[in-house]
């Protein structure tokens, strides 16, 4: 007779992170859920100018940024902030 295990319920979360930047050339997504490596994770427009990348995170308290064409870049809609410590601001999101 076999026995099964109850599944794991996963207690991660998708997050989808945007940016409206129309005129960008690239945008990605740092932060410290992936070391601030800013090409892991590019982000794609929309035909409307949006920027976009949904990831999937354990809930967790998290900093980040966007880098816009080459420049780092705070998150406009979230006035959530904390010093990054050298001189200006990371977001940071709550993930329950």
């Amino acid at each position: 007779m076999g026995t099964t295990s109850p599944k794991k319920k996963s207690n991660r979360r998708r997050v989808t992170f945007s940016l409206s930047a129309p005129t960008a050339h690239e945008v990605s997504l740092g932060g410290d859920f992936n070391d601030w490596d800013a090409v892991a994770y590019p982000m794609k427009k929309d035909a409307n100018g949006l920027w976009k990348k949904t990831m999937v995170l354990t809930p967790a308290r998290y900093e980040y940024k966007f880098l816009v064409d080459g420049k780092w870049q705070n998150d406009p809609k979230n006035d959530q902030v904390c010093p990054d410590g050298f001189g200006t601001q990371n977001n940071v999101i709550n993930v329950s």
